[in-house]
């Protein structure tokens, strides 16, 4: 059982703080099930979740669904069996992952959602608007394009994840400050689920279709990445803008070295622990917002030097 673990019993996954979250000798047992472990952002998230939880005494159990909705709920299903107080769940679809959120709802355990909300209502959720990162996003689009009114070229968009909350927000912010330029055209990638590899293959094959591409925005700067690499290979790096979100250390120092245009700040340390707090207060019958927002803004050649750290994987907001 990860439930009623003692304060001196190894904590499940990352606890083992001195004071035990709920008080008394019992911690709160967060369970967490996690989209996929792939991605960088996703793994930092969960580092600093795991950081808050033993900070503040609690036990937290990790799962990873892998990017598939079936077993993201029957893990949520497992964690549940086995005794959680709280869930913290990344949904690998807004919809369909309705059998967890049921599961829980059964068991009397209170769901806080983090990086992508649910149709479903929750506790709480916990994450940045991400039409506003796209929006954000385009605004430099259309700076580097030749500015408001004037820009034009061709933008090829690397997509995250089908029907995803996240890669809607950031396609419709993105669009809805580009797609007022009659200057400039974008055309839309498939989705490679935020995974450079995909990226790369598929942004190949765009390039090769569209070698007069003025700039690349990807819903990721992981996805960003795999386009700069194939920019690259083909010595046309000088010639097409990048711009991405999340503020991937590894972008940032792209930025400093002039190969990368900007990225958009995701700090994925912060919003895990984040929302470890907003899941142990919900645990802990406090009043919590029904939405939690950890922020965002530009990093660009401006203050690119400011926010890196080889030390991060991400960007840490100031």
């Amino acid at each position: 059982m990860f439930a009623g673990c003692s304060q001196s019993q190894p904590s499940a996954d990352g606890g083992g703080g001195n004071a035990a979250a709920s008080g008394g000798d019992k911690k709160v047992v967060i369970g967490f099930s996690q989209v996929t472990s792939e991605s960088p952002f996703y793994t930092a998230l969960v580092d600093g979740a795991k950081a808050e939880a033993q900070k503040q005494g609690a036990d937290i159990v990790v799962m990873d669904a892998q990017n598939d909705i079936e077993k993201q709920n029957a893990d949520v299903q497992d964690m549940i069996t086995k005794g959680i107080n709280v869930l913290i769940l990344n949904p690998t679809n807004p919809t369909a992952v309705a059998p967890a959120l049921q599961a829980a709802k059964q068991a009397n355990i209170q769901v806080v959602t983090v990086d992508r909300p649910t149709e479903e209502k929750v506790a709480a959720f916990v994450g940045r608007d991400n039409k506003e990162m796209g929006r954000i996003a385009g605004k430099q689009a259309v700076s580097l394009l030749g500015g408001e009114g004037k820009a034009t070229g061709k933008v090829i968009e690397l997509q995250g994840d089908a029907g995803g909350k996240v890669m809607m927000d950031r396609h419709d912010g993105f669009h809805e400050i580009v797609g007022k330029e009659s200057g400039v055209k974008i055309i839309e990638g498939p989705y490679s689920d935020y995974v450079r590899s995909k990226a790369v293959k598929a942004f190949q094959d765009l390039l090769q279709a569209n070698p007069d591409v003025n700039l690349v925005y990807a819903h990721n700067d992981d996805m960003a990445l795999g386009a700069l690499q194939v920019l690259e290979q083909a010595k046309m790096l000088d010639k097409v803008k990048i711009v991405g979100i999340d503020g991937l250390s590894e972008a940032v120092k792209a930025i400093i070295d002039g190969k990368y245009s900007a990225t958009v700040f995701n700090d994925p340390a912060k919003l895990g622990s984040i929302v470890v707090d907003t899941a142990l207060k919900v645990a802990k019958g406090e009043q919590v917002p029904e939405y939690v927002d950890a922020g965002t803004g530009l990093i660009d050649v401006s203050n690119a030097k400011d926010v890196y750290s080889d030390k991060d994987v991400f960007a840490q907001m100031k």
